[in-house]
């Protein structure tokens, strides 16, 4: 026996996470870069190294930093650190760049992108792996990197995602992301400390700022760190992003309906440390334990690039056809991570997609199915779940129930509204 999405009555909830927004940007910003003033000499070119991620505020945080420098006397330009993104070629990065309101007219510098890199030899106690800098950032008189602390969607260790990775798989570009993934998960966990350290020790890199977002992606701290402190500072950060990210409220439940996948939300589509489902041979899942992920669409942000959709189960022909396999094979490989490029099942429409994630969920009732939807796994203070979950959050003062009995309305050609 098998649910049909008709029988489907949902109730939206309301999570309640850490908030903790900055009141002032711009201030906050000016007072961190005083850390940073003493490393800055007249007409010094900075190149300022800019990541793919979209991060709250992402425009003005680059434009007040450009603008202390200029103020300061120096030279600053814009450089895109994105390793393979943007299918990696120069002009990829910096049209992303452009979608975040990062241009040469927007903060009155150029924008200088390119996938060439300077060779800087290999680390020091592992010649298997080089080490490389664009090239751009290489022939100037320091770079300053800019980057989102968090945790990062493949590994778990003292430094992930954040401002000790971009110098690396970031500013390292295409060339640097291969060195580095071409070691694997473990090769992340354990290169990107040394490699950044490595980058550090060149002398090229004045500092960063640091950037943590609170459980609702809103700019919480803002940190500017001198170069020889990135990998330390970075780690601490961690620790404080890691403790405002948010989660969904259950333990496991039969199926997750994800309305959008997309690099704009996440390096993997969909966050491994949101749907617990990591996909990689020989790392281990983490909760929710899911039994069934229907995604139905990707953002138009995403170029098609469709990185992580092996993380799902069942795709509808429509999302299929939006895919731009050159640029999902390009990350994907990249990555090393190839189970996450893999196609899942594919059915003719969103009704059919959903219909296919409850059969074959094991046997389930109207009464007893645990079904979950979110808009995407960037945006989870507002969730959809069936009846049969309400029990476990009953307790639970961070979620409220808002409104109940919600069907799943398809239209005559059998898609559903997005939320």
């Amino acid at each position: 026996m098998s649910v049909d999405s008709s029988e489907i009555k949902l109730n939206r909830l309301k999570l309640t996470f850490k908030s903790a927004p900055l009141s002032d940007i711009r201030g906050e910003i000016a007072k961190e870069l005083e850390h940073i003033r003493p490393f800055i000499r007249r007409d010094m070119r900075i190149a300022v190294a800019v990541g793919s991620r979209g991060i709250d505020h992402n425009a003005l945080i680059v434009k007040e930093v450009v603008d202390r420098f200029i103020s300061y006397g120096a030279k600053p330009f814009i450089v895109p650190a994105m390793g393979s993104h943007g299918g990696a070629t120069g002009e990829g990065q910096k049209s992303l760049l452009k979608e975040y309101g990062i241009t040469d007219e927007a903060m009155g510098v150029p924008v200088l992108s390119s996938m060439k890199v300077k060779s800087l030899g290999t680390l020091p106690d592992n010649k298997n792996v080089s080490l490389y800098m664009d090239e751009y950032a290489y022939n100037s008189d320091g770079v300053f990197v800019i980057n989102r602390v968090k945790a990062h969607t493949d590994f778990h260790g003292p430094n992930e995602s954040g401002i000790a990775k971009i110098l690396v798989i970031g500013l390292g570009k295409h060339a640097q992301a291969l060195s580095v993934h071409e070691h694997m998960v473990g090769g992340l966990r354990e290169f990107i400390p040394k490699v950044a350290q490595a980058i550090v020790d060149t002398g090229k890199i004045i500092g960063a700022l640091a950037i943590v977002e609170d459980g609702y992606d809103k700019t919480s701290i803002i940190r500017a760190v001198p170069g020889r402190d990135i990998v330390r500072a970075d780690a601490e950060l961690l620790i404080k992003a890691k403790a405002m990210m948010p989660s969904l409220p259950f333990h496991r439940f039969d199926v997750l309906l994800v309305d959008f996948m997309g690099k704009d939300l996440s390096g993997t589509g969909m966050d491994p440390n949101i749907i617990g489902r990591v996909n990689i041979r020989g790392e281990t899942d983490q909760a929710p334990y899911i039994t069934r992920i229907c995604l139905l669409d990707i953002t138009p942000q995403g170029h098609g690039n469709a990185l992580g959709i092996g993380l799902a189960d069942i795709i509808p022909k429509s999302l299929y056809e939006k895919i731009d396999w050159q640029a999902t094979y390009e990350n994907v490989l990249t990555s090393r991570f190839v189970e996450r490029g893999f196609t899942p099942v594919i059915r003719p429409t969103d009704r059919d997609v959903v219909n296919t994630g409850l059969r074959t969920c094991g046997f389930k009732t109207k009464e007893t199915i645990k079904l979950v939807r979110i808009r995407d796994t960037l945006h989870i203070d507002e969730i959809y779940a069936t009846d049969a979950l309400l029990d476990e959050v009953s307790n639970n003062a961070d979620v409220e129930i808002c409104e109940r009995n919600i069907p799943l309305v398809f239209s005559e050609n059998g898609e559903l509204k997005r939320l």
